[in-house]
């Protein structure tokens, strides 16, 4: 038998990115692309409203584009806080015993 040199596992691949860069990439990406539907849909709801109800004033506009984006700043804020944290299909949090 020849004496031949162990082999060597071929060096793993690494991502491109850390794990945790990637994370809060999509993190950010689910925060601004909320905050852009929420926004706009509480602005369409303000000037259906100031249509239908308040003689065409442009406060109720203003209100639900602030309501809209109160909200998505609330989720992402929630969603920053949360980490990692493994989360169930209806978003609230598993509880290990």
């Amino acid at each position: 038998m020849a004496d031949t040199p162990p082999s060597t596992p071929p060096p793993a691949a690494r991502p491109s990115k850390p794990v945790s860069e990637a994370l809060l990439n999509d993190k950010w990406d689910h925060a601004i692309s909320s905050l852009l539907i929420r926004s706009t849909l509480g602005l369409s709801f303000g000037v259906v409203f100031s249509v239908l109800l308040f003689k065409r004033r442009a406060w109720p506009a203003w209100v639900g584009l602030g309501f809209g984006a109160g909200r998505a700043w609330e989720e992402a804020d929630a969603t920053f806080k949360r980490g990692a944290a493994p989360t169930g299909r209806d978003g609230l949090r598993l509880v290990r015993s």
